[in-house]
């Protein structure tokens, strides 16, 4: 007898596509039924989620996302995470009086990379025009959507906040000055607006199109979009996490020269499976490193919501993620070790320091020429062990303020794979833009304001996102989209699901309704930094036995509501064209569709 799931495991031919909101991925599924691809989709989706999941995402953030195209058989990562503007120096900022970098406003703000990259997606390895990926989200921002809870929730939460220190934010989402209702039509037409003006712009540029894509591209970083965000940073100072007033530091020449990059994923092979990742200059890499120390463990015979899997899953992860903070960061900036780093001989001496009971240590691995750089991340790190770890979570039992992210899983009938995870440009996270509908994005957080460092700031250098869609192959043929939002909980929500998933022979569906935990052990990327050592949430689902146990081997364990973790989603295509998909049911929101 098969697994009870939730819902079922959607299957299909001709194309699947899966979203943090119902609604998104309907309209995914209607770009595929009039002929455009997974990219033209994903695109499409993207937008609609910026209206829908306005908390999670927005047209002033970032995205990266890992592609496949059936056109030119390669596997690549589409990088749309936005460097540090000219003038954010570490000099600027500690004459601000910060040792941190505010989790919200406009020091928060690095150059807005999201649009640039649909907009790349789009011209070229899209087939459609601007305006027939725009029209879904112009019809939502215009016409309205019903407003989830925890959006109406954020909003009212902050309405105190708007109302005195973000004007045009209280403008935009209390409408006559109040908060919308959970489920209510809420309506954003300065952003219709904006999107609007873009696709006339690009419409009346002469040539091909992906001429007329490009035009989009050069009205939002060369032309309106970015005169409009220009005039209005030049004069605003506005209250952030810090509890001071500060000023922006980007600027109108920032946006004009920035661009999103095609590179080359990083990968790790475990078994018959390749997983495929962002470069360091994100946090994809963890979950490689977590899966080169896990390949010492017997984990095909562990109950997968037993405690040894937890246990031995977790500890690897505490070891991945020390070396997170150590060793990543820009790769343009510096030397990033993680070939060394995914080494046979380097996780075959990790992997005896992971023992029966849990570590309450951050253990950073010994990497030669690296010695000075550990220390000095080890020394820097003693001053920010507060407690009380933000991971940038959505979750019920965590703060409303927090922003968090969505992501996007595609495959079309002709193979063609989209996983991405956008985020950033939160209503949350900084004032919306006059004109625009709009706010920026607080990703410049994830910087030290220390010398020296992989992830300290300079100017043109990308913040290490916590960001992280995962595609995998299987056998040498790309298979598997897979990921979830949850800031630092991403990795870890998508590690125990690809295990169970490659272990345990258990469909998409079955393997995200399993239950869920992570690790608040290490540093958090996320104002303030802080972190939980030895600490681990999972779901009540895992049974009081194997939490007793946990428990037993030193994990100090917090027990959360079942279907309150993670948000993973996911879809696959066979050897033979059969295609799948899957989505959490936890937050009642992500949904899978597809025929």
């Amino acid at each position: 007898m098969s697994d009870f799931t939730t819902r079922p495991e959607i299957l299909g031919t001709f194309g699947v596509v899966t979203s943090t909101h119902w609604i998104a991925s309907a309209v995914g599924m209607s770009i595929l039924e009039k002929g455009g691809n997974a990219f033209d989709a994903a695109v499409a989706t993207a937008f609609v989620l910026q209206v829908v999941e306005p908390h999670l995402c927005g047209p002033g953030g970032d995205m990266p996302a890992i592609i496949y195209s059936k056109k030119t058989d390669k596997v690549e990562v589409i990088c749309a995470q936005g460097p540090a503007p000219a003038a954010a120096t570490i000099e600027h900022y500690t004459a601000e009086g910060l040792k941190l970098i505010p989790g919200d406003g406009l020091l928060a703000t690095v150059i807005p990379g999201a649009f640039d990259g649909w907009m790349l997606m789009l011209r070229d390895y899209g087939s459609m025009s601007v305006r027939e990926v725009f029209e879904p989200a112009i019809y939502y921002a215009e016409h309205g959507h019903p407003v989830l809870p925890r959006v109406s929730a954020t909003i009212k939460g902050l309405a105190n906040f708007f109302a005195k220190e973000w004007p045009t934010s209280f403008e935009t989402w209390l409408p006559g000055g109040s908060a919308p209702e959970p489920h209510s039509n809420f309506r954003n037409p300065v952003l219709a607006e904006t999107w609007k003006r873009i696709i006339s712009e690009s419409e009346a540029a002469a040539g091909s199109r992906e001429d007329k894509v490009q035009a989009a591209r050069d009205a939002f970083y060369r032309g309106f979009v970015a005169e409009s965000i220009d005039r209005y940073l030049q004069t605003a100072e506005v209250m952030d996490a810090s509890g001071q007033r500060h000023k922006a530091v980007l600027t109108a020449d920032d946006m004009a020269g920035y661009s999103a990059t095609i590179e080359a994923p990083q990968t790790f092979d475990y078994n018959d499976w390749t997983v495929a990742k962002t470069p360091a200059w994100g946090q994809g890499p963890v979950l490689l490193q977590s899966l080169a120390l896990l390949k010492g463990f017997d984990l095909q015979s562990m109950d997968p919501t037993g405690p040894d899997f937890v246990h031995y899953v977790v500890e690897a992860m505490k070891l991945a993620y020390a070396d997170r903070e150590v060793y990543y960061g820009d790769p343009e900036f510096g030397q990033i070790p993680t070939e060394f780093l995914l080494s046979e001989s380097y996780n075959t001496e990790r992997r005896k320091l992971i023992s029966d009971t849990a570590s309450m240590e951050l253990r950073p691995g010994l990497v030669p020429g690296y010695e000075n750089q550990r220390d000095a991340t080890m020394a820097m790190l003693a001053e920010f062990s507060g407690k009380g770890a933000v991971y940038e979570p959505t979750m019920a039992h965590l703060s409303e303020k927090k922003g968090d992210t969505v992501h996007i899983d595609v495959i079309d009938r002709w193979g063609n794979m989209v996983s991405t995870t956008p985020s950033g440009g939160w209503l949350q996270s900084s004032p919306v833009v006059p004109g625009l509908g709009f706010p920026l994005n607080s990703r410049a957080q994830m910087f030290w304001l220390k010398d020296g460092l992989p992830t300290s700031l300079a100017p043109g250098k990308r913040p290490r996102t916590t960001l992280t869609p995962s595609l995998a192959l299987y056998q040498g043929k790309p298979t598997l989209a897979f990921g979830t939002p949850g800031g630092d909980q991403q990795d870890q929500w998508q590690l125990p699901f690809f295990l169970r998933y490659a272990h345990h022979g258990k469909n998409l569906q079955a393997a995200i309704d399993a239950p869920l935990f992570h690790t608040t052990h290490f540093p958090g990327s996320f104002y303030p930094r802080t972190s939980e050592p030895g600490h681990i949430m999972v779901e009540a689902g895992f049974g009081e036995a194997t939490i007793a146990e946990l428990r037993r081997r030193g994990h100090q364990v917090t027990v959360a509501e079942n279907w309150t973790v993670g948000r993973l989603t996911a879809a696959r295509r066979d050897a033979d064209g059969l295609l799948r998909a899957a989505a959490t049911p936890r937050l009642m929101q992500a949904y899978a569709v597809g025929r």
